[in-house]
């Protein structure tokens, strides 16, 4: 009898503890719901270059495999600075994320940015490509060697076109004065795009982006490249030779990848590195990948950090070499 009497404080003990686990579930599955909105996506550069026509090809793959859709937002200036400010201010929730580049690692050292490496966690790395030097088509350069024969005979009167000062692609034709003793006039711009298009308009002779972002203008007959800075030559531009080939021993070029606060929520980071993963393996990126001539180089988070450490030190040894380190 007195068994019984406790039943109903048994009952009411079992409630109790099934409400507080479903209250825990339940608080466990509210933080597993990133991304509750839309997020941003901020893209260092202006429109229609090659870092952002991977941010657009990303941010439609993503609807996929993400609930919320994720807006393009470009930020050009200060060689990508600005947009790489943009990705870190405001408050570190997981919603504003960005397209980083090499120049994360390049910027800091120059003095030109109030932000480090080390400000940003890695998501993963997306493509890597080496700078290739165009001239427009009706150039009068049928090889590199013809061109670097012209420059180095007609000091500053070569002007190169660049992503901006500071960015890789500015840091890419230092390097190559430095590596052969060639002076050039390097011309900024905000972004690759930009660049090209004042190629295009005969404002400057040439441009170290990187083959991707010309490609258009190759296959349309506009613009012809000379070299690529690499190691091997590029599938999609089997015929263009390295600058190694043509004994000068230079690598230099870029890498894309998502990167967002560090303070950012591990539940948000965690997601954000799930659906990548996805993005990444997933048949029609590939096959954007491909039709933009961008190089698939897809690296976890870890191994990204890796790339973004060794860079940030190497970088600062040869802009320190350059004379351009502060």
């Amino acid at each position: 009898m007195k068994s019984i009497q406790s039943l109903p404080r048994l009952v009411k003990s079992i409630l109790c503890v099934t409400t507080v686990l479903s209250a825990t579930l339940v608080g466990v599955s509210a933080h597993a719901e990133y991304p509750t909105k839309p997020i941003e996506l901020v893209v260092p550069y202006s429109p229609g270059g090659g870092t952002d026509l991977l941010a657009r090809t990303f941010a439609d793959i993503a609807k996929k495999y993400l609930p919320q859709s994720m807006g393009v937002i470009n930020k050009p200036g200060a060689g990508g600075a600005l947009g790489f400010s943009e990705m870190i201010i405001g408050r570190p929730d997981g919603y504003k994320i960005g397209m980083g580049t090499v120049e994360l690692t390049m910027l800091p050292h120059m003095g030109l940015a109030s932000f480090k490496a080390e400000d940003f966690a890695p998501i993963a790395r997306l493509s890597a490509e080496p700078s290739a030097i165009s001239v427009s088509a009706d150039a009068p350069w049928k090889t590199v060697e013809e061109f670097m024969a012209y420059a180095k005979a007609n000091p500053g009167k070569i002007r190169v076109g660049n992503s901006g000062t500071g960015a890789i692609w500015h840091l890419a034709a230092e390097a190559l004065s430095d590596k052969t003793g060639v002076k050039f006039n390097h011309i900024p711009y905000d972004g690759a795009n930009p660049a090209i298009a004042a190629l295009l308009g005969g404002h400057i002779e040439a441009v170290t982006v990187s083959a991707a972002e010309v490609s258009n203008h190759v296959a349309s007959g506009k613009v012809k490249i000379l070299a690529v800075m690499s190691d091997q030559r590029l599938p999609s531009f089997d015929k263009v030779p390295t600058l190694k080939e043509k004994g000068i021993d230079l690598s230099v070029g870029t890498w894309r990848g998502i990167v967002v606060n560090k303070k950012a929520p591990k539940e948000a980071q965690d997601a954000l590195r799930a659906a990548t993963a996805k993005i990444a393996e997933d048949a029609d990126y590939k096959a954007a990948l491909i039709k933009m001539n961008m190089t698939y180089a897809y690296q976890d988070a870890a191994a990204f950090q890796k790339t973004i450490d060794a860079d940030n030190v190497s970088f600062k040894t040869l802009m320190t070499k350059l004379g351009m380190a502060k």
